[in-house]
């Protein structure tokens, strides 16, 4: 475990991958009442807003992965949807993180599976979510064609992740309590050192939201659109895969 002076593998490659498993690995038990306290509850309504342009309604049977799926907030999602007939499969390389979650509704199946190298054979799923995990990934092109592969031609992702407001004074007072407030609630309750400076500082060097749409459409999606949340503090990105 690093310590919180220590310099955190942001930039990518193996450091970066080692780092992310281990520190979700550490954090798991407290990770989703984190989650609802830091996002003041948010991240419940996000997730609802992403799954509503999903467009699962095409497929109602069909399969659907969560990718980064945690402790499978997202998946659990999509499956108590009125009207859903198929199987989410979540998707995480840490086994800790999806067993703490597996049980949060039916139609669930979590794999223990790394984001750049996916299970799954060509063209497997009907759609996909990624809550707030494009942004841990060790090579964010890499994990984007791969999901690209995974993925049926005509089939949607939603994708939710960081960003910062774009206006001010919401952007100073956000990024108040983004960089100095969130770190110390996160380190007191969850007891790790840096996890919770891992999220302001993974966060500075993510694209900007108009950046990530590009290089989504660059992986092999189209009508690739954007939306900011409570004026920029959260992107909803929609795509199309290509075919």
């Amino acid at each position: 475990m690093l310590a919180s002076d220590q310099k955190l593998p942001v930039s990518g490659g193996a450091a970066k991958r080692a780092y992310v498993r281990a520190m979700f690995a550490a954090i798991a038990p407290t990770y989703d009442r984190l989650n609802r306290i830091l996002s003041l509850r948010l991240d419940v309504r996000w997730r609802k807003q992403a799954v509503a342009q999903l467009g699962w309604e095409r497929a109602s049977e069909g399969i659907y992965l969560d990718l980064c799926a945690g402790t499978l907030d997202f998946a659990a999602t999509l499956a108590r949807q009125p009207g859903f007939r198929g199987r989410v499969v979540g998707a995480d390389f840490v086994p800790r993180m999806l067993s703490l979650g597996r049980a949060k509704a039916r139609r669930l199946e979590p794999v223990t599976a790394d984001a750049l190298e996916l299970p799954f054979a060509g063209a497997t799923f009907d759609g996909a979510m990624i809550g707030w995990g494009l942004r841990n990934l060790a090579d964010l092109d890499a994990g984007l064609g791969e999901l690209a592969r995974v993925l049926r031609p005509g089939s949607r992702v939603v994708i939710v992740d960081m960003a910062s407001p774009p206006r001010q004074p919401l952007r100073a007072l956000y990024l108040l309590y983004f960089e100095h407030l969130l770190p110390r609630i996160g380190r007191l309750i969850s007891k790790h050192t840096s996890a919770y400076e891992w999220l302001p500082a993974s966060a500075r060097v993510f694209p900007s939201p108009s950046e990530l749409a590009v290089r989504i459409a660059r992986a092999g999606f189209t009508d690739v659109r954007y939306t900011l949340l409570m004026g920029g503090v959260t992107a909803l990105h929609v795509a199309v895969r290509t075919g």
